[in-house]
């Protein structure tokens, strides 16, 4: 067989390869959980708003993430504020919502 023969085969095996992983984990959307205590309307509210302030302003670009700390949603709402043109108030529902 020669060498252009070979590298055909591998790369059509890696392709197939790929493909097949591909197909059997199809990525998924989950909303974060949102922070539901019986004592709390207001933080439950805040959340809701955030998670509308969240699809107005983010959502054009982004899905919540799953597994986002507290310190990590602030540092990225601090770099996306400016350019998502948020208020400090959007900036502290989204936050609420994202890292409840």
């Amino acid at each position: 067989m020669s060498l252009r023969f070979q590298l055909r085969l591998f790369l059509i095996g890696t392709l197939v390869a790929v493909l097949a992983t591909a197909a059997q984990n199809p990525p998924t959307q989950v909303k974060p959980a949102v922070a539901k205590t019986p004592g709390s309307k207001s933080s439950a509210s805040q959340s809701a708003e955030g998670e509308k302030r969240f699809e107005t302003h983010c959502g054009r670009c982004h899905t919540p993430p799953e597994d986002l700390s507290p310190r990590e949603a602030k540092a990225v709402l601090r770099q996306m504020r400016v350019r998502a043109h948020l208020s400090a108030e959007d900036e502290r529902l989204i936050l609420k919502y994202l890292a409840p």
